[in-house]
């Protein structure tokens, strides 16, 4: 048993036989498990055969024909055209080819006979297998070229996260996206979109933590005139803007409870309400979803709905945080080093020695937009075209999965804003000023120790705190005050 198991473990393809006789499974499986990283299981029937498949994916399925309950045709019937079907190949008796053609026109990929001859049988399924490999490769390929217009990486993680949304973008199917914040959520969205059918049709987005109950509920279903106190005119809302396209709900897990009740009837009935008007309206849209949240713990605890999570839940695509793809982090980094020195009119930057080691080393709890921010502010604050290794931010434990943004350190430039069109002596003295203020804010007030993290001074602390008018800022736990 354990030499099974490890082969098992170690196979790159996964075989269900289905056929009513014991013998044939037998010996099908002793022949199949012959091809090097091939895994065989079995099943008496169609019927055990479908529940064997919605309970783990196999690239290919070997069946009979004529069998009780669920025959072979009936298999065939119900697999082709599910997203990602597995090959099928059926096995015939001899004189009944007829009925083998009969399933290949019905979405089978070959036939054999029985008896069947060793070689032939083997030949099938490596071509079979063969088709599958190459399926798969191209839509990896085709995957990681659409997901790279919208995000770089270099990670496994990335390639395989690039694959599914090639796979569930070309599908007309509701898709929850989650992850941490500062992944990548909406890009992913992006890449879902150019994938999909409806890539060429309106696609809105939608922040639900943005707008009040009332006023969301405008937004997204729109209103008649004079429905409420400033409905000055007729508003159709972005689900009937966005009919016969995508709609992306952004921070989905903060939605209030009656809009999540509107919502359900969306994904129910392919109709909105808008406010003020007595009858619904038909839409045509696809629905695309996005949070930070935990939303099955919140439906757990009754904060959010638990029919409509299951009903966005359809297709689920998590983002890895940064820190779960540490390989991802020097191909971002140059990137976003050649954008703002190109911004910056920096020119080339020199690049430390173990620059690249030390991002890699950090939990990156803001993820890539944190080390987006980190970046910009390194390069905003560089000087005779070198970077300081002494303005990286220092490692602190991640948030836990779930937590709200800004639990963490986010970055050095999260306080920092310069107004638009502000000169590089505005932008560097603003990305300053935000490092400062972050290390207060890390460091609880403590300026002995924002001073200690930001690399520089008690005294020069206070000096730029009295630069940027934050002498103000309260010293809890200083060895005296400034």
């Amino acid at each position: 048993m354990p030499a099974e198991a490890g082969a098992a473990a170690e196979a790159t393809h996964h075989v269900l036989v289905v056929d009513d006789d014991a013998g044939v499974r037998f010996t099908l499986k002793e022949t199949l498990r012959s091809l090097p990283g091939v895994s065989v299981d079995v099943a008496e029937d169609g019927e055990v055969a479908l529940a064997k498949l919605a309970a783990r994916p196999y690239e290919l399925v070997i069946t009979d024909l004529r069998m009780p309950r669920v025959d072979g045709m009936e298999l065939v019937k119900r697999l082709h055209g599910q997203p990602h079907a597995p090959r099928i190949i059926v096995v015939t008796a001899h004189g009944s080819e007829r009925f083998a053609v009969e399933a290949v026109k019905a979405g089978a990929y070959d036939y054999f006979r029985k008896p069947f001859d060793v070689d032939e049988l083997l030949a099938v399924v490596t071509r079979a297998l063969e088709a599958v490999r190459l399926r798969d490769e191209n839509e990896r390929l085709a995957g990681e070229l659409n997901l790279s217009r919208s995000l770089v990486f270099a990670s496994e993680a990335m390639g395989r996260l690039a694959q599914l949304v090639q796979r569930a973008g070309s599908r007309d199917v509701t898709v929850l996206i989650t992850g941490e914040s500062g992944t990548g959520k909406e890009r992913v969205a992006e890449a879902l979109v150019r994938a999909s059918p409806r890539a060429d049709r309106p696609y809105l987005r939608f922040n639900c933590a943005a707008l009040t109950e009332e006023l969301a509920e405008a937004e997204l279903f729109g209103h008649s005139k004079g429905a409420f106190t400033g409905a000055h005119r007729v508003r159709q809302g972005l689900f009937r803007e966005a009919d016969g396209g995508t709609l992306l709900l952004d921070e989905v897990g903060e939605l209030a409870p009656p809009l999540q009740a509107k919502l359900l009837r969306v994904l129910q009935e392919g109709e909105v309400r808008p406010v003020g008007e007595d009858r619904p309206v038909k839409v045509d849209v696809r629905i695309l979803a996005a949070t930070h949240r935990d939303l099955r713990r919140r439906a757990a605890e009754g904060t959010f709905r638990e029919d409509l999570y299951y009903r966005l839940n359809v297709v689920q695509l998590r983002v890895p945080p940064l820190r779960e793809r540490p390989e991802d982090i020097p191909v971002l980094a140059r990137m976003f080093l050649d954008r703002f020195s190109d911004r910056f009119h920096t020119g080339p930057l020199k690049v430390p020695e173990g620059f690249f080691e030390k991002l890699r080393a950090l939990p990156w709890p803001g993820n890539v937009r944190e080390l987006e921010n980190t970046l910009e502010s390194l390069v905003a604050l560089s000087s005779d075209g070198e970077l300081d290794l002494g303005l990286l931010p220092v490692s602190e434990s991640p948030p836990a999965p779930g937590a709200p943004a800004g639990a963490a350190a986010s970055g050095p430039s999260a306080s920092a804003e310069a107004p638009d069109g502000a000169g590089l002596k505005e932008r560097v003295e603003a990305y300053e000023r935000g490092l400062v203020l972050d290390a207060l804010r890390i460091s609880g007030g403590n300026r002995s120790e924002a001073a200690r993290r930001l690399g520089i001074g008690r005294a020069t602390l206070h000096d730029k705190l009295r630069k940027y008018g934050l002498d103000a800022a309260p010293d809890e736990g200083g060895e005296g005050r400034g």
